[in-house]
């Protein structure tokens, strides 16, 4: 029974990435998800496409990669300030709950 609901849940579907088709059996949860960032990869890919001199689409993929890399990198740079501000907020408010219990 759950291995007949686990491929209910299962979708295949063919994403287009730099002018080739890639088959997915992917969950119904991941489709939006996996369309919007195939929609994203394309319009970098053109962008480069416009503003470069390249034309081979293995450099094109591979600027995307980076890209999409550094961006990720930034965002969890950002995650790990804001969580070490956080922390120290609450320390301090800790601090001075614990004062005014006293």
């Amino acid at each position: 029974m759950t291995n007949r609901r686990s491929m209910e849940d299962k979708l295949k579907i063919k994403i287009s990435i730099a002018e080739r088709l890639y088959p997915l059996t992917i969950k119904r949860s991941e489709e939006e998800g996996l369309r919007n960032a195939s929609k994203k990869i394309e319009k970098l890919i053109k962008k480069l496409e416009e503003n470069y001199a390249v034309r081979d689409k293995q450099d094109l993929l591979a600027m995307c990669a980076l890209q999409f890399a550094s961006q990720l990198e930034n965002i969890g740079s950002k995650s790990i300030i804001a969580d070490a501000d956080i922390e120290k907020k609450l320390e301090n408010l800790n601090q001075l709950i614990s004062k005014n219990l006293v």
